[in-house]
């Protein structure tokens, strides 16, 4: 089966009081301007995620809360934004004022073991506010800590390292690399492999900003569009192996090159769509949430942790999304991740300056974002890598595409959604039908 089960474990966290950490030595007092992209809207909110890690003997004795903690600090001093406060100036644009205020960590310990989440753990995690637990006043995006750190000890000797960020700092791959990088120190190095490079003026608007390309993302392609309930949704995570990848392949013309991304995205919008039973003639969007470094002349600078993210937009109405085979969704999606070029995020830039850095519209929206490629799995404090992470929970209009293991140990990929319980119900027969259809071809 397609759909894995929700987690009903309830345990006790015992959580100490939460302190500040601050870079090991003194860091620079200044202030970093954010770039155009990284302080648009869409980037206003924290990122919530965790990690599970399992009990290394070789670490016996050693306390992971400890271990991370120290290497924090020491990490701090290499990426020392992160220890400061976010303000806001004229035109909503966002600095950071490198204080060396700290950030918020806290340990605590649950009356659990890691094997009593089950073989395979997937969002939306079980106790997830006890295991990143909200310090109160800390969660605004002006003026508060930009990072909050719990890690979690558990009865067998695992823990869980939880995490919730400040979007507007650095996005997937940028996390991952500060986060690899206190991994490296927590294992002994003196300095990140990767020294971080700041650089932001390199997705700055134009000095005379001019929209060039399209952005259906910002813009509003229709007058209406339904509104999901948000009383009764059910969270739900989808696994995707070789069996069920193979399956989907088969509504692929053999002339068209496609990547997993692609097939699961498409996949995912049309039965979603069809779950929702939204009008026909209602306009939809399917936003592709992807890292755009590569696509610059020269590439940004290794070691960049800034957001260099590309929200380009699939548009269609529902009835055509439906009534059309999964081919025409693909083409669609394809179609929207072509646009991405240095060009288009000089656009897009140059969109939010000129429009007050709006959030993409999200009126018909479904959105998706990629982490298969952001190496969360890697991140080693010396416990080895994590065997499992995600986001803390899900979200009605974006799913993110991780990679993981199912109870087979096969390599697959993770895709979580969340709907009203009949469109869930919906959306699984869906699937499975796309799934177990045995006379599938393409077009079908």
């Amino acid at each position: 089966m397609a759909l894995l089960p929700s987690n009903s474990l309830v345990f006790t966290v015992r959580r100490h009081e939460p302190e500040l950490v601050f870079p090991a030595k003194p860091t620079p007092r200044e202030c970093k301007l954010l770039s155009d992209i990284d302080d648009q809207e869409g980037h206003r909110f924290q990122i919530r995620g965790m990690h599970f890690n399992r009990y290394n003997s070789s670490m016996q004795g050693k306390d992971p809360a400890k271990v991370i903690k120290e290497a924090l600090a020491q990490t701090l001093v290499f990426y020392y934004p992160l220890a400061g406060r976010l303000r806001e100036g004229p035109n909503r644009k966002l600095t950071v004022d490198c204080t060396g205020e700290g950030v918020l960590f806290t340990e605590a310990d649950a009356d659990v073991t890691l094997e009593e989440f089950g073989d395979v753990v997937y969002p939306p995690f079980p106790c997830s506010d006890e295991l990143l637990y909200d310090v109160p006043g800390s969660n605004e995006i002006l003026n508060c800590p930009l990072l909050l750190i719990q890690v979690t000890r558990l009865k067998c000797g695992s823990f869980i390292f939880a995490h919730r960020f400040n979007h507007t700092m650095s996005d997937g791959a940028g996390l991952s690399q500060f986060m690899s990088a206190m991994g490296e120190i927590a294992r002994g190095a003196l300095a990140p492999s990767t020294p971080p490079v700041w650089e932001r003026h390199l997705l700055n608007a134009r000095d005379s900003p001019l929209i060039t390309c399209l952005h259906d993302e910002y813009d509003s392609v229709g007058t209406y569009g339904t509104i999901i309930p948000t009383d009764n949704l059910v969270r739900r995570s989808f696994f995707f192996g070789p069996t069920q990848i193979s399956a989907l392949r088969r509504f692929v013309p053999a002339n068209l090159r496609c990547s997993t991304f692609d097939i699961l995205s498409a996949c995912v919008w049309r039965c979603r769509t069809q779950a929702l039973g939204l009008d026909p003639d209602e306009h939809i969007r399917l936003i592709c949430i992807g890292n755009a470094r590569s696509k610059f002349n020269p590439p940004l600078p290794l070691g960049y942790y800034g957001n260099a993210l590309g929200n380009p937009a699939a548009s269609t109405t529902a009835g055509k999304l439906c009534q059309n085979p999964l081919e025409y969704a693909l083409k669609l999606v394809k179609e929207a991740k072509t646009r991405v070029t240095e060009e288009y995020m000089k656009s897009t830039a140059d969109l939010l300056v000129l429009r007050g850095r709006p959030n993409v519209n999200l009126v018909g929206s479904f959105l998706v974002s990629d982490l298969t490629r952001a190496k969360f799995l890697q991140v080693d404090f010396g416990w080895g890598e994590a065997a499992f992470f995600g986001p803390a929970t899900s979200w009605e209009l974006i799913s993110f595409h991780m990679p993981s293991k199912n109870e087979k140990g096969e390599d697959g990929i993770v895709v979580p959604v969340s709907l009203p319980a009949p469109a869930m119900k919906s959306f699984v027969k869906e699937l499975d039908g796309l799934l177990k259809d045995e006379t599938a071809t393409v077009g079908a």
